[in-house]
């Protein structure tokens, strides 16, 4: 691959942005943005760790509301369809096969 003028252009353009950004940040402005970026950065640190923290609790919270809502469903099911449970595990009976001992021949 060559280097052609568009490539030696868009050098020089990502130099010149990179000293300009140095000497904008060299400023006391420039040192407040940098200054602000670092409290914010520090800020969302501490709340992702804390998210981190929590997220076990969260997730056991979370399967355990889901358990119980679901246990409460199928336990109002089987109160208005006392018949349904029994009709279901006939239908799929015959889909359900037990797995035999027979081994392949080698």
């Amino acid at each position: 691959m060559s280097v052609t003028s568009k490539h030696l252009a868009t050098f020089i353009l990502g130099a010149a942005a990179g000293i300009a950004l140095n000497k904008y940040l060299n400023t006391e402005e420039g040192e407040k943005v940098m200054e602000d970026l670092k409290t914010k950065g520090n800020e969302l640190k501490d709340e992702a760790e804390a998210a981190i923290e929590k997220a076990p609790e969260y997730f056991e919270d979370l399967k355990n509301g889901a358990s119980t809502k679901f246990n409460e469903v199928v336990q109002n099911l089987k109160n208005q369809y006392p018949e349904a449970e029994k009709m279901i595990t006939d239908m799929f009976a015959n889909l359900i096969k037990p797995k035999t001992d027979i081994k392949p021949e080698a």
